[in-house]
């Protein structure tokens, strides 16, 4: 399918005759952008599915398809995503509820508010994945029944639901209290001990670098004891007990757990591997006596981590941004600052600092107006998308630093016809600006045609409906398909051109 075909697709000016058309002549491809279009009649609707069940399955998606033209023998998927959507019927679950296909059963299992029947169903099918997808939605009288199952596969789905009891969640992360699991995915198609290499030569191989398996489902318990300590509803006290576990990986979601003992943040403060120290120096719950220890380690990424702590002391965040390569992001304890400590940010020595609260986009208009004139360009660039910036402002920007400032001048949301087209003039002429022009809903013509000159704004420049519309249709022939698409798509595209592109 042709790419301004595809365009055509998504096009709002489309007549319904000619979206007719395009449906007879759909295949896979454009069926599932058709299916995009939020005017098709109930007609359309159902021709369309009928032509494609992915078109089929992302218009009950979007709430085009009605259940009553909905047949679960033809359109499974269709009907699968009704009932995922909750808006399919109850005797279709019964249905899939028994289907031969273990996919539509596992696809089924996903969907909310299951008759009571049908998850009964469910949970004792013969397919793990089926009832491990159950699993990790299920309610907690279910959950509780299938955290004892045999297989591993539904123990892992189990502890990563949140109404899993948080007792279970604690006997699934310790092995306490529970029978051993007595499969895993290694052991049920390999004999063990069994360890699957990242350089595996089989094509049709299920398993991840690292399964293995020697009777006791090592990296399946392993897997286990993630979603444990990954789910939030696990007790803390079970979790802490892990903090000098053997897995880096599982120490650092340790890490990342609020709540916890000072003394059990003390310890891994002190961990061998950066990633888990990283990690606590952007957990709320760290305090400020760990706060001051962290600001001091030079270990990978812990100071950068560190800097996103939402309680930092502000002296140590001036420390770290004289030592750490921060970025233009705005910082939590930078977006919670008093007015008091935004204003002493502002008037801050150290540009670094003027330029972190610059990111912030509510700033008093007499802070907002100081850093515009600030002399360093990384702020003036953190500053210009400010809301509430004049016309002569943003001009004064481009006039001092050109293309350092472009870009961000240009996503302005008040930027004026006049700043965009002065954008678009050397020196401040920068691809980067260009792009933004292209999207900026102000910018008059003469601007959008300059943006035709750039290859990457191109595109974006050709679906905007301003342009002449002899410039759009001449851009359909264009050697670049995105480009293409773009102006099939563009409602200034006239009735004959658009009729002329059909099949």
């Amino acid at each position: 399918m042709t790419p301004a075909l595809l365009g055509l697709a998504a096009n709002p000016a489309l007549p319904p005759a000619l979206v007719d058309r395009l449906i007879a002549a759909a295949d896979e491809e454009l069926a599932q952008e058709l299916a995009l279009r939020p005017d098709l009649s109930r007609t359309q609707v159902r021709r369309l599915a009928a032509r494609s069940q992915a078109a089929a399955v992302g218009l009950a998606r979007e709430g085009s398809l009605q259940p009553a033209d909905t047949d679960p023998a033809v359109q499974p998927l269709a009907a699968l995503a009704l009932l995922d959507e909750g808006a399919g019927l109850p005797r279709w679950a019964r249905h899939f509820a028994s289907h031969p296909r273990a996919e539509h059963r596992e696809k089924l299992a996903a969907c909310p508010d299951l008759p009571p029947d049908v998850a009964r169903t469910l949970a004792d099918d013969p397919d793990p994945a089926v009832v491990a997808e159950l699993g990790s939605w299920a309610p907690a009288h279910l959950a509780a029944e299938l955290a004892r199952h045999p297989h591993a596969q539904v123990r892992r789905a189990v502890a990563g639901n949140r109404s899993t009891p948080p007792d279970l969640l604690a006997a699934l992360l310790t092995g306490e209290g529970l029978p051993p699991a007595r499969s895993c995915r290694v052991c049920d198609q390999e004999d063990v001990p069994f360890v699957h290499t990242a350089d595996c030569p089989r094509r049709d191989c299920a398993l991840l670098p690292g399964d293995e398996c020697d009777g006791s489902h090592r990296s399946a318990v392993h897997e286990i004891q993630w979603q444990a300590l990954h789910n939030p509803a696990t007790p803390a006290a079970a979790v802490a007990r892990f903090a000098d576990c053997p897995s880096a990986l599982l120490r650092r979601l340790v890490a990342a757990r609020g709540g916890l003992p000072q003394r059990v943040y003390s310890r891994l403060a002190g961990d061998q591997m950066p990633m888990v120290r990283a990690e606590l120096a952007r957990n709320p719950s760290t305090g400020e006596a760990l706060i001051r220890q962290l600001a001091e380690d030079r270990g990978h990424d812990v100071q950068r981590s560190l800097a996103h702590h939402p309680h930092l002391p502000l002296d140590v965040l001036a420390r770290l941004a004289r030592s750490t390569r921060l970025g233009p992001v705005l910082l939590p304890r930078v977006a919670a600052a008093t007015p008091a400590e935004t204003a002493g940010l502002a008037a801050a020595a150290d540009p670094t600092l003027r330029m972190l609260v610059a990111l912030r986009r509510d700033l008093p208009d007499a802070v907002r107006d100081a850093l515009a004139c600030d002399p360093d360009a990384k702020v003036l660039k953190a500053i210009a998308p400010h809301p509430g910036l004049t016309e002569v402002q943003l001009l004064a920007m481009i006039g001092r630093h050109g293309p350092r400032v472009a870009g961000q001048v240009a996503t302005n949301p008040g930027a004026t016809a006049a700043v965009l087209e002065a954008l678009t003039r050397p020196p401040a002429a920068v691809r980067k600006a260009l792009r933004e022009i292209a999207r900026h809903p102000n910018s008059p013509v003469p601007a959008l045609l300059a943006c035709l000159d750039d290859p990457r704004a191109r595109p974006v420049a050709a679906a905007r409906p301003e342009l002449p519309a002899g410039v759009v249709v001449g851009l359909l022939a264009d050697e670049d398909p995105e480009v293409a698409a773009a102006a099939a798509a563009n409602p200034a595209l006239p009735a004959d051109a658009m009729r002329a592109l059909l099949p």
